[in-house]
């Protein structure tokens, strides 16, 4: 698997669990659930993309 789309998959996952907490407790720092989500789109989408155009 390719580290990038595993980076991706991580923060993610992380994310969602980090919003998903931060509805039903208050923490500092919980805004950074939503770039975690974010930045596990672009890695998962970049490290698609990087693996399709290495196989072609």
């Amino acid at each position: 698997m390719n580290r990038r789309i595993l980076a991706g998959l991580c923060l993610f996952v992380a994310g969602v669990v980090g919003y998903i907490v931060g509805i039903y407790v208050t923490y500092p720092g919980r805004a950074f659930s939503l770039t975690a989500v974010m930045i596990g789109i672009a890695l998962l989408a970049t490290g698609r993309a990087s693996t399709g155009a290495e196989h072609t």
